[in-house]
């Protein structure tokens, strides 16, 4: 079974907010895969299901961000699922606003939601799919993080998103590596200013 959980803060102060792009992969793998996310248990709005052949928990920590962790791991016990099969997806603000890269473990990084859910699970060796938000120079982080996207940089980000759950249907099927193969090297292209593959 897989575990996905999507980090951002709950109500609607926070909905369509950069800091909530992992609840919006949950919501795009709900839709997709049928899988209802309403039941509040352990901390969190969760559903359970099937996809990709696989049973699967989706889940969305009502925590607020920096205490996802406890959230996390109380899932995480409760299901006894493998650390492979524990999938976090998150915004990053250390990544250009669009790009997707995907590791099989790691620091958090800046990131105090993922710093939160390493301390609690004790370990980081689970894969991640970031999603990257880019930053602006003229805003405090925070203020940036928590404040919605428009023009442009919204439909970046929408396609990100959609490319974040391809990229969890891969992992879900046992192709990590594949979705690494494609997503990160893809970021490179974009980057580098070069087309990306399709």
């Amino acid at each position: 079974m897989y575990l996905v959980i999507g980090l951002g803060n709950p109500g609607p102060d926070y909905a369509k907010t950069r800091h909530n792009a992992g609840f919006l992969v949950v919501d795009n793998l709900s839709a997709r895969w049928g899988i209802e996310v309403r039941k509040r248990a352990h901390r969190a709005l969760m559903g359970e299901g099937n996809a990709c052949g696989q049973k699967v928990v989706l889940a969305k920590p009502q925590t607020y961000m920096n205490l996802s962790g406890m959230c996390v791991a109380d899932l995480f016990r409760w299901y006894k699922c493998e650390h492979y099969e524990l999938i976090l997806v998150y915004d990053d603000a250390d990544l250009p606003s669009g790009h997707i890269r995907i590791r099989e473990g790691g620091s958090a990084g800046t990131h105090n939601g993922m710093r939160s859910v390493i301390y609690q699970l004790g370990f980081d060796d689970f894969p991640r799919v970031r999603i990257g938000i880019g930053s602006a120079e003229e805003l405090d982080l925070a203020d940036y993080v928590l404040s919605k996207p428009g023009g442009e940089e919204a439909a970046v980000l929408n396609k990100a998103l959609e490319e974040a759950a391809d990229a969890v249907e891969m992992i879900v099927r046992g192709e990590l590596q594949k979705a690494q193969a494609k997503y990160n090297r893809n970021a490179k292209k974009k980057a580098s200013g070069s087309p990306s593959e399709q």
